[in-house]
């Protein structure tokens, strides 16, 4: 497709930062109103715990509605400031419910609400220490053979970011063994290594299985205004490609996310080939890495002045 079609990608939880959006709150009417709309409709200061040295920034049952609120006021500021109005759009693990809000498919209210809950159920899940997340990074990575190695093992493959990176999520003990045991299988890999995912639970594993009930019935009692055709436009983490047009599928979809992999490495692809500009808005750029992997540029929103930079330049490509 042609340069004038756009997708913007949205990351998730892990992204947040203090101080995030403080520039387009103090600069942007629009942005300014959506952190104040947030706050009338969960009855506490959102943009307080985004913009303080707020310990609860990190607490996912307030990170998630942060890093929601942010994205979207972000989102908001760039549509007034500078007419930005993209077509396709995607988000990583909660960076999903932000992109079907950006995208018009669930409304602002339900969407802080439903996020709420979920994080709500995600910290509750598993008590603390029982679980951990690990990346794996190293090139030309093969997730079914990442698989079949910790196979047995009380642990999942959580995200397939790109082919450099799979994270992993499970029991501590056992996410430990897959790392002794993914080295010894992946000797010939020089540059593999592991980074410890600093986290709470251990998201989108079989250990959240538990919460997929409850967090259907948040879905079917605060999900009601879901619009399914343009839910289309927007990427499933569970599918790996754009939503159904079929409101029950978005949820049962939305609803996997929470114990499946997110298959990020298939959402790029499948942005990728029906878009001619991506562009991340978020406090942290983490997807444009992930992209870069599948020589694709993204170009990446996290304040103010990286948007004024971004878009000058992209007024300077479009005159040549």
């Amino acid at each position: 497709m042609g340069e004038m079609v756009k997708a913007a990608v949205f990351p998730g939880q892990g992204c947040q930062r203090p101080g995030m959006g403080r520039d387009f709150f103090d600069a942007v009417p629009e942005s300014r109103r959506t952190y104040e709309e947030a706050a009338d409709l969960l009855g506490w200061d959102v943009a307080a715990v985004c913009f303080g040295e707020d310990e609860r920034l990190n607490l996912t049952e307030y990170t998630q509605p942060c890093v929601l609120t942010t994205e979207i006021a972000m989102m908001r500021g760039l549509a007034a400031r500078y007419g930005f109005e993209p077509s396709r759009f995607g988000g990583h693990s909660l960076g999903e419910f932000t992109a079907l809000v950006a995208a018009g498919a669930l409304p602002f209210a339900a969407g802080l609400r439903i996020v709420q809950m979920r994080g709500r159920l995600m910290q509750g899940a598993v008590p603390p220490g029982v679980g951990a997340m690990t990346a794996l990074i190293a090139d030309d990575l093969d997730p079914e053979l990442v698989s079949d190695v910790i196979g047995g093992l009380e642990i999942d493959v959580a995200n397939v970011n790109s082919a450099q990176q799979i994270v992993l999520s499970g029991e501590a003990g056992a996410v430990a063994e897959a790392e002794v045991r993914l080295k010894a299988a992946l000797v010939d890999r020089p540059a593999l290594r592991f980074v410890r995912l600093n986290v709470s639970a251990p998201f989108h594993s079989r250990f959240l299985e538990p919460i997929q009930a409850p967090f259907a019935e948040v879905l079917k009692e605060l999900g009601g205004g879901l619009d399914p055709i343009r839910a289309s436009r927007v990427t499933s983490n569970y599918r790996g490609g754009f939503h159904p047009e079929d409101r029950e599928q978005i949820r049962m979809g939305l609803v996997l996310q929470i114990s499946h992999t997110v298959q990020w490495r298939k959402n790029m692809a499948v942005l990728a080939a029906e878009s001619g500009a991506i562009w991340e808005i978020g406090p942290g750029r983490p997807l444009r890495e992930f992209f870069r992997t599948i020589g694709v540029v993204c170009t990446s929103v996290t304040n103010l002045s990286s948007a004024e930079k971004a878009f000058a330049a992209s007024l300077d490509r479009a005159a040549i």
